[in-house]
C-alpha cells in the first residue's frame, strides 16, 4: 500500500520530519515521471494557490501549462483529484482539517495522481490494496470511492482531529515512513481552502428572502392523491415499468424530465456540476441541485445552482398537488432545506440523494416535504 524510498536520495524536509529521511516517491512506473520535489512547502501564498486552481477548474488553465502551484507539476491532473477528495470529504460532513489530511496523504502516496500501479498491489490516489480488504482494483481507481474509503477509516481513529496531520494520516496509512506526511501540509490546507470555496453548496451561504417562504413551509408533511406506491419497490437507477410522462405536462417540464431521466444511474457526486455524469470525471456527476439546474437547462429554462437558492425560484406550491415539473424540498427546514428533487406525476419523484448512490426515481410517500416550487 505504500510508496518506498526509490534511491531519491536524501533532502531536507520540515522540521517536524526526522533529520535525514529519504524523500518517498510513488512506487510506480507512473509515479517515476512526476519529478522529485525537495524542501518544505511552507509560506505558500493562498491566494496565488487559489487564482491557480481557479485556472484548472474554471477550464482557463485546462492544459496545466500557464498554470504554476509549488509542489503541483502536473497541474492539470492533479488539482482536479484534489478537487474530487475535497467534494467527497465535504459531501460526507468531514470537517476541514479531515480533508487536509486526505490531500497530504495523496500527495505523499501517489502525487495526487489516479495510478494504475505501485508497491505490492497499490493502486490509485491513496495507494490503497485490494489484498488488505481496501476494496476491488476498479472500486480503488474510483477517486470518489477511494476518497470515501479513506475517510471512513480517518473517522474511526480515536482522537485524530487532536493529532497532527502526519499522525492522522499515519494511523490510516501506516507507512514505513510515518513522518513524511508533514511535508505536504501547507500545500494540503492552500488546496482545501482554494478548492472549498468553488463549491456553491459549502453551508456558508444564506439564502436570500423570499416572500413565499413562509406559504413554503406551510407545505409541510402533505403528500399527493398519487404516491407512488402502485409501482411498487423501484430499483435504483431505473425507470418504473408502466411510467410515463403526463400527456398534460408542460412541454417544458416534460423535456427537463426526459433529460433528467437520462443521468439515471450515475452515481451522485457532492458539488458535480452533472455537466458529463456519464463520463469518467467525478465532477461532471450530478448532485440534487446540478441534477435540476441542468435538466432545466436543457429546457431553456435558468435555474441557480443550490438547493438554497432553488427553494426561492418561481412560486411556492401546495405539496399536495404537484405538477410534473415542480421541484420539491427535503431535510432541513423549509426557508434552508438541503435537498431537491424533481416531481415527474403519477406520485414519482426523480433525485440524485447523496454520496454513493445514483440517481433515482423514488415514490413521493418516501419525501417529508418541506416545500414545493413551480420554476415554470
Amino acid at each position: 500500500m505504500k510508496g518506498i524510498a526509490a534511491g531519491i536520495g536524501v533532502v531536507a524536509l520540515c522540521p517536524l520530519l526526522l533529520a535525514g529521511t529519504a524523500m518517498v516517491m510513488a512506487s510506480s512506473s507512473e509515479a517515476a515521471t512526476t519529478a522529485s520535489f525537495s524542501g518544505c512547502l511552507t509560506g505558500l501564498d493562498t491566494a496565488e494557490v487559489t487564482k491557480e486552481v481557479t485556472k484548472i477548474l474554471d477550464g482557463a488553465g485546462a492544459s496545466g501549462k500557464d498554470v504554476h502551484v509549488q509542489g503541483l507539476d502536473l497541474p492539470a491532473e492533479q488539482i482536479p483529484n484534489a478537487q474530487t477528495i475535497v467534494a467527497t470529504g465535504l459531501s460526507l460532513d468531514v470537517p476541514k482539517k479531515g480533508q487536509i489530511v486526505a490531500i497530504a496523504t495523496a500527495m505523499q502516496e501517489s502525487r495526487l495522481r489516479n495510478l494504475n500501479s505501485g508497491d505490492r498491489d497499490s493502486l490509485g490516489l491513496f495507494q490503497q490494496r485490494p489484498s488488505q480488504g481496501w476494496g476491488t482494483a476498479q472500486q480503488i481507481r474510483d477517486p470518489v470511492y477511494a476518497s470515501e474509503q479513506f475517510y471512513k477509516h480517518l473517522l474511526k481513529v480515536d482522537g485524530w482531529q487532536q493529532m497532527k496531520v502526519t499522525q492522522a494520516a499515519q494511523a490510516v496509512q501506516a507507512s514505513g515512513y510515518p513522518d513524511a506526511y508533514a511535508q505536504w501540509e501547507d500545500l494540503a490546507t492552500a488546496l482545501q481552502k482554494a478548492i472549498a470555496k468553488t463549491f456553491p453548496n459549502a453551508g456558508k451561504d444564506e439564502p436570500a428572502k423570499n416572500k413565499d417562504t413562509e406559504s413554503a413551509s406551510g407545505a409541510g408533511t402533505c403528500t399527493p392523491d398519487k404516491d407512488g406506491t402502485s409501482f411498487g419497490r423501484i430499483p435504483e437507477g431505473s425507470v418504473p415499468k408502466g411510467y410515463k410522462i403526463p400527456k398534460d405536462a408542460d412541454p417544458k417540464a416534460r423535456a427537463a424530465i426526459e433529460w433528467a431521466m437520462h443521468q439515471l444511474g450515475t452515481l451522485y457526486q457532492w458539488g458535480g456540476s452533472c455537466t458529463d455524469s456519464h463520463g469518467p470525471d467525478p465532477m461532471g456527476r450530478c448532485d440534487c441541485s446540478s441534477l435540476m439546474q441542468q435538466a432545466y437547462a436543457h429546457a431553456d429554462v435558468k435555474l441557480t445552482r443550490t438547493t438554497y437558492t432553488q427553494v426561492n425560484e418561481g412560486k411556492s406550491v401546495s405539496a399536495k398537488s404537484p405538477k410534473p415539473g415542480d421541484l420539491i424540498f427535503s431535510r432541513g427546514t423549509a426557508a434552508r432545506p438541503e435537498h431537491v428533487g424533481m416531481y415527474m406525476g403519477e406520485g414519482l419523484v426523480i433525485e440524485a440523494p447523496r454520496t454513493s448512490k445514483p440517481v433515482r426515481i423514488t415514490p413521493i410517500k418516501d419525501w417529508d416535504i418541506l416545500a414545493a416550487r413551480r420554476v415554470l
